[in-house]
């Protein structure tokens, strides 16, 4: 059952309540705030509640963090923030602005376009490393301008990140076996304690380089919007000390963010371009650090949700699926060394599903055997090339180059710390002990993923694939011969070897990874 609105609420999704007279008013909600989306124009107000990092309760402390909110905002999208409005009851009715007695404030925004939202267009593939480099260099500027003093640079002593740290913490406790487990959560606070113990120098020296400013503090795709320029808007407005930090946090927030949605790739190019226009080459240190602990925050963040009334059950199921990925993604970061993890299995059997959520829940770099070899070919991704089994861009010549080509890309990120996920078939025993290989001279860990399913099942998926439009040829024409082309999995220790049922959801399946890379 969807919890009833509050009779304002319910009032503002009237459209003769608004002076531009919008066709229909949509609804959205955040844990803090009720926001109205009338086409042209958003009204936010903010709902009565405390949380112990802010106190909205009374309408004066909703007014000034109104107010407060225009204010910071501008500074990074001026033409987006209008201003305060007042909500006002006359004899006859509610209106915004106008006399009569103010009952409510919203902050009155122009409505930015929703499919320029980088979150939107990360969902659509349609973020370059270029688009990137422009966010990186708008936010370089801005930092190099934002405010700082000896308050705000106090909040990048060691002392005050572990404050902070502790805080999420224990502000979590409450979700131990909810959205965490009870190993996560020690891992990660054991793990976040030491680090700062052991690097209270490296703290230092980034409040002495000036680098403590006062930030967005709340950067990810969500706030950042792309059309002729970067609007980056919905900074933190109602707790200075979460906006005050270290510009690597600020950072990481984002490549954090990029990693999960499944874009390490993405997240590389954006810190580089970063370093490039700042020359803040003394963050690189504290970037895991950092999106372990920005990971955490998003994870306490949508725990915090389950707690918002106005929220119904269906949503808050979601709601938990979200928050474990951001504490999965968190647990990942710590790990001492990065991983490849290559995927084995027949056409059809779901290897790409697969490896494609893995990498937006562990910020894994893909490398595609089927987008390498098409862009060897030079042919178009979705463009299919049928031929016989082990023949055109399929022959042993060809095949033994596009897993060359992807083991060399993979080498370069695994030596550079970052981890892999190679999405390809891996038939034969030879492909696999050369991964194995690479990951025991890059010090990488190493698992092998194998999915399988019934013929009844690839079949069925193997006849839709090709209406689809995807980049894979495999088809049930070829399977018998790709069957019998397949070396069984035997040579590594079952600690390293996953095998899944494809017939499950693929949440399920990556359960099932999660659980093994973690014991």
């Amino acid at each position: 059952m969807t919890p009833r609105l509050p009779k304002l609420v319910q009032t503002l999704l009237d459209t003769k309540i608004y002076p531009d007279k919008p066709e229909r008013v949509e609804l959205m909600q955040t844990q803090m705030s009720f926001v109205f989306l009338t086409g042209d124009y958003v009204y936010k107000i903010k709902k009565p509640v405390t949380l112990g990092y802010l106190d909205y309760r009374t309408l004066g402390k909703r007014h000034f963090y109104c107010q407060r909110e225009v204010e910071l905002n501008q500074r990074l999208c001026p033409e987006i923030y209008l201003g305060v409005v007042p909500i006002v009851r006359t004899e006859k009715n509610i209106a915004l602005g106008g006399k009569g007695k103010i009952i409510e404030y919203a902050v009155k925004m122009c409505q930015l376009p929703r499919e320029k939202m980088l979150s939107v267009l990360l969902a659509n593939d349609k973020v370059s490393p270029e688009m990137l480099a422009r966010v990186a260099q708008k936010l370089a500027d801005f930092h190099k301008k934002a405010e700082t003093n000896y308050t705000i640079s106090t909040f990048g002593s060691f002392i005050t990140v572990r404050v902070n740290a502790d805080e999420n913490f224990r502000q979590t406790e409450k979700y131990i076996g909810l959205t965490i487990s009870p190993e996560k959560y020690r891992r990660i606070n054991d793990h976040t304690s030491r680090f700062i113990e052991r690097n209270t120098m490296l703290f230092q020296k980034r409040i002495a380089g000036g680098k403590i400013r006062d930030c967005h503090g709340d950067l990810h795709a969500a706030h950042i919007c792309v059309t002729n320029g970067i609007c980056i808007y919905d900074c933190i407005e109602f707790n200075d000390r979460f906006r005050y930090c270290d510009v690597a946090s600020e950072v990481a927030f984002l490549a954090m963010d990029l990693d999960h949605y499944g874009r390490a790739d993405l997240s590389r190019s954006f810190v580089d371009a970063y370093v490039t226009s700042s020359h803040d080459n003394g963050l690189m240190p504290l970037l895991s650090f950092y999106k372990c602990y920005r990971a955490y925050v998003r994870g306490k963040a949508e725990s915090f949700k389950l707690d918002d009334r106005y929220i119904d059950e269906t949503e808050k199921r979601q709601i938990m699926e979200v928050a474990a990925s951001y504490f999965d993604l968190a647990g990942f970061y710590i790990r001492p060394k990065p991983v490849l993890f290559i995927t084995v299995g027949l056409m059809g059997t779901g290897k790409t599903v697969l490896a494609q959520a893995l990498a937006k829940r562990l910020r894994l770099i893909i490398i595609s055997s089927d987008v390498t070899r098409k862009r060897l070919a030079d042919i178009p991704p979705t463009e299919h090339r049928f031929a016989k089994f082990g023949a055109g861009i399929y022959s042993e010549e060809f095949s033994r180059l596009t897993y060359d080509t992807m083991f060399a890309e993979a080498r370069r990120y695994l030596s550079e710390g970052s981890s892999v996920i190679l999405d390809a078939s891996f038939i034969k025993a030879e492909e696999r002990q050369k991964a194995q290989n690479m990951a025991q001279e890059t010090n990488a860990d190493y698992f092998v993923l194998e999915c399988s399913l019934d013929e009844d099942q690839i079949r069925q998926r193997l006849t839709r694939r090709l209406v689809e439009g995807t980049v894979s040829d495999g088809r049930w024409e070829i399977f018998e011969s790709q069957k019998k082309s397949f070396d069984p999995v035997v040579e590594i220790p079952t600690k390293n070897h996953v095998i899944m049922d494809a017939s499950k959801p693929v949440s399920e399946n990556i359960k099932q990874v999660l659980g093994t890379i973690e014991e």
